[in-house]
């Protein structure tokens, strides 16, 4: 008879594999725990937390032996913190499980075959230092238990404020910038946001810094149209730190998860900050998409660029573009690049940042990528667009719309680069465009996200091939895929 495993039971096990989101695995008598905060090759004291019939999630409560890998992290609140899920593991252990979680994804999930994948890849590319990288930092404001205003990060999976205004993977100048607000807060009696009554002015603070520039931008996330006496807190703040060069009010009236509202205005100095990449200067705003590591998108990029191997005379899409960071590197060495993105503000910077750099060579639209690419593929009037040389992709964590994958397959471009932020749904999209037009020449991951789960993957795609007995398990077209998905849904 098999043992029934309960809520509160304690046990001893060895952490032997880790998943996608960073919590260790291991057996007990063949059950599978889920723990976190351990690390691959620890023997650790649990408690079960929630049981079911094959697994089971449970809380760490002692380690017995630590594993070889395991390390004291930087910061204290790393445990209780949401965001750091792997600052108990060495760097090194680190880079190797990561690299390995894309790996198996491209297997288990895009049907490539193990050995396949492996001569193709090129080694994981990380920091020398894996800390302060972030440009960018967005702060909830609330109250802790005795009613004090903080500012700090979520709890994992909860909407708990953990006070600290010091996040290591941030700038350091966030908590001179964060304890101004507050002790302004305190002084005007100016409430903080509180999700649960909807009631209170301001529920998040945003930080932007231009790394090469050393430009500050701060915006104000309000419940509210305004901010009292906005205009001495930004006396005050660019007095204090006289690198900040915007300040901005964003209105979020809704009662949403959502961080930012649709409506932002600049309270003091610029619209925009600058920074630059690889000789390419960049205008970003408060609502701009720009890679919050900018150590390692310029390395990221022009990796995307070697994929593209461009002459001076292609003509390349840039699908989900943003600001026009990828699109500007490729348009110094393409004949016409075409960038695509959803937020009009961002195209606007994109334009801008265009005319900034002196680059003709680029256009940009407004659009959902899967509308856009569409529309033009059936327009005669578009022949030059039409047959891109390249297609460049990188969306948002979801991957590709469907109508997006058929129509870059209808267009058939000699090469895709793909870049990635999400291995699981980038191997789903690449099993549909290596069903039969395409050959996956070459792959590299890049840690942009350092002491946390996520990486970033660029890969680079080839037209018309022949494919090796190995090259791939399993083969299905998008309409299939999606078919399947289709019906996989209606079943749940």
């Amino acid at each position: 008879m098999e043992k029934e495993y309960k809520k509160g039971d304690v046990l001893e096990v060895t952490i032997n594999d880790m998943s996608d989101e960073g919590l260790g695995i291991g057996k007990h008598d063949g059950y599978a725990l889920f723990v976190k905060d351990t690390v691959v090759g620890d023997k650790c004291k649990v408690k079960i937390m929630k049981a079911k019939k094959n697994y089971a999630f449970a809380h760490l409560e002692e380690v017995i032996v630590p594993s070889s890998f395991r390390i004291t992290p930087n910061c204290k609140f790393a445990k209780a913190c949401g965001g750091c899920q792997l600052q108990a593991m060495s760097y090194e252990a680190e880079l190797e499980f990561k690299e390995n979680k894309v790996k198996n994804n491209l297997i288990r999930l895009g049907g490539f075959s193990e050995e396949y994948i492996e001569s193709i890849k090129e080694p994981i590319v990380g920091m020398e230092q894996p800390f302060r990288y972030r440009n960018k930092a967005q702060y909830p404001i609330g109250y802790d238990k005795e009613g004090n205003l903080v500012a700090g990060f979520y709890a994992g999976r909860t909407h708990d404020i953990i006070p600290n205004t010091d996040c290591f993977l941030g700038r350091e100048i966030n908590k001179e910038i964060l304890e101004c607000i507050l002790s302004f807060m305190k002084k005007e009696k100016i409430s903080a946001y509180d999700e649960k009554t909807g009631k209170g002015l301001l529920r998040h603070v945003l930080i932007r810094e231009g790394f090469s520039t050393g430009e500050i931008m701060v915006c104000l996330i309000v419940n509210a149209k305004s901010l009292e006496k906005e205009q001495e807190l930004c006396s005050i703040l660019t007095k204090e730190i006289p690198a900040i060069k915007s300040i901005c009010l964003n209105s979020n009236l809704k009662d949403t998860n959502v961080i930012m509202g649709d409506e932002t205005r600049v309270l003091w100095g610029k619209e925009t900050i600058e920074d630059e990449l690889d000789g390419v200067r960049f205008k970003i705003s408060a609502r701009s998409f720009y890679q919050i590591n900018p150590v390692q998108t310029e390395r990221l990029y022009k990796k995307a660029l070697d994929y593209a191997s461009l002459t001076g005379k292609e003509s390349v899409w840039d699908l989900y573009c943003g600001i026009g960071t990828i699109s500007l590197f490729l348009a110094r060495k393409a004949g016409k690049v075409y960038g695509v993105e959803i937020i009009p503000e961002a195209i606007a910077d994109a334009k801008e940042n265009a005319n900034l750099n002196g680059i003709k060579n680029a256009e940009f639209f407004v659009g959902k990528a899967e509308e856009v690419l569409p529309e033009f593929y059936n327009n005669p009037d578009s022949e030059n667009m039409l047959h891109p040389d390249v297609i460049v992709v990188d969306p948002p964590r979801k991957g590709c719309d469907e109508k997006c994958l058929e129509t870059m397959l209808q267009m058939e471009p000699e090469r895709i680069v793909y870049v990635s932020c999400d291995s699981a749904t980038l191997a789903r999209d690449l099993k549909i465009l290596c069903a039969e037009k395409y050959e996956l020449k070459a792959w590299q991951c890049y840690d942009q996200f350092c002491r946390t789960v996520h990486c970033e993957t660029v890969v680079c795609l080839n037209k018309n091939f022949s494919k090796p007995k190995d090259y791939i398990q399993i083969g299905i077209d998008a309409e299939d895929y999606y078919r399947i998905k289709e019906s996989e849904k209606k079943s749940e």
